[in-house]
């Protein structure tokens, strides 16, 4: 089995993380993705404590996926540094048949 990874992202609003999450699965980069309800993000940027609303996005993917994956997202953001994250999934505690769904469903695009 592959190893499958979650990808944390977020973006400025929810049109463009649908945007970027409907590509991704569609070129079968990932198998899902969830679309978080808007968040309030406090953050440091060039010097100055900053404040904006923004919408979290979690995609499942495997590590063969991953680097295709971030280029295509990082391609479609429109911030300058953006968030994306890979958070390892643990294959023992997980649910093997989900993590071979999202093995299938990204075996054609990585």
């Amino acid at each position: 089995m592959s190893k499958v990874l979650l990808i944390y992202t977020t973006w400025p609003d929810a049109a463009s993380a649908e945007a970027a999450g409907r590509a991704a699965v569609e070129a079968r980069l990932c198998a899902c993705v969830n679309i978080l309800a808007p968040m309030t993000s406090i953050y440091r940027w060039n010097g100055a404590v900053e404040q904006a609303g923004e919408t979290p996005m979690i995609l499942k993917t495997t590590a063969a996926a991953a680097d295709s994956l971030r280029v295509l997202l990082t391609r479609l953001h429109p911030y300058e540094t953006p968030a994306i994250v890979a958070l390892s999934v643990d294959a023992v505690a997980s649910n093997t048949p989900f993590l071979h769904w999202i093995e299938e469903e990204t075996a054609h695009g990585a």
